[in-house]
């Protein structure tokens, strides 16, 4: 069954709704990316209009920002150390927007969306 973003079947108070009409194919969503870590492998998706989106499938290496220094660097991801996306996430090493990464600076926060973007950039987090 495709995936939809279109209403809910539940209302808010949890009674059913019944919908005046089915789904769109402008509705449709799709399978999260739920980027690893790895050897880099983007996946191309065909979007809306004929558009290309490069999904970040897995990758190792994270474009890291030091804010003191203001200097930019590349540096290797070891392992998820929070994601407060699906607490699941740090056992099975997916990096979201938002999760807390260890790399070979120090952990670093994820301000890319690597699912979206195809790379993954970071901030350095005090300690």
């Amino acid at each position: 069954m495709a995936i939809s973003q279109g209403k809910s079947t539940r209302r808010l108070s949890g009674a059913r709704n019944i919908a005046n009409r089915g789904k769109r194919k402008a509705e449709l969503g799709r399978d999260p990316a739920e980027t690893k870590i790895g050897d880099k492998k983007l996946r191309k998706i065909r979007t809306r209009g004929g558009n290309e989106k490069l999904r970040l499938a897995v990758d190792n290496k994270i474009n890291l920002i030091d804010s003191k220094t203001n200097k930019s660097k590349t540096a290797d991801v070891l392992g998820v150390i929070e994601n407060q996306a699906d607490p699941n996430y740090v056992r099975r090493n997916i990096i979201t927007k938002g999760a807390i990464v260890e790399t070979s600076e120090g952990n670093a926060k994820v301000t890319s969306r690597p699912g979206q973007d195809g790379v993954i950039n970071g901030i350095l987090v005090k300690d």
